[in-house]
């Protein structure tokens, strides 16, 4: 009867730190090493787009649930610019996570394609509660917001260095 109830115990993410003050990095390299429980040396570079500040993506495999603990564990540098993944695994739907200093943390889950979704319990709660503006809602259970200031930060991280972060699953 257990395997019917079985999920992975392992899956992968990516965290893009798209803008952290010179100053937090060393915080930040902490936190990653702490969550994954390994040793990280995060590969930083300047982000052009926001002066004195450093960016950096780090692909990393761990046990499912992982992405939430790095995202809520990285939220609290409030002045941090990072997106974390979580890819589908068996039986788990992936997640996504944005952070901006203006807008927090919002989370959303992921298709196996990167497509945010909305599911069918949600929308009809939507659709009950009758907003005068549907369109407003939706773009904010999509993340929208986290999307167009996040962008030109995505922009300039083409080619960049990724550090490869590893937990021991099981």
């Amino acid at each position: 009867m257990s395997g019917l109830c079985q999920v992975s115990d392992a899956t992968t993410g990516v965290v893009y730190l798209h803008a952290s003050p010179n100053a937090v990095c060393a915080h930040v390299d902490w936190v990653v090493a702490a969550t994954l429980g390994g040793r990280a040396r995060v590969r930083w570079s300047p982000q052009p787009v926001a002066d004195g500040n450093m960016r950096a993506t780090i692909n990393w495999v761990g046990p499912v649930g992982t992405g939430s603990r790095l995202a809520n564990a990285l939220a609290a540098w409030p002045e941090l610019r990072f997106e974390v993944t979580e890819d589908p695994s068996e039986g788990v739907d992936g997640e996504r996570f944005c952070h901006t200093p203006d807008l927090g943390l919002w989370r959303g889950t992921m298709s196996a394609n990167g497509d945010t979704l909305i599911g069918e319990m949600r929308l009809k709660a939507l659709l009950a509660a009758r907003p005068d503006d549907l369109a407003t809602v939706l773009h904010a259970e999509l993340g929208s917001a986290w999307d167009d200031d996040l962008e030109p930060y995505r922009a300039v991280g083409e080619g960049a260095e990724v550090t490869w972060v590893t937990r021991r699953v099981g």
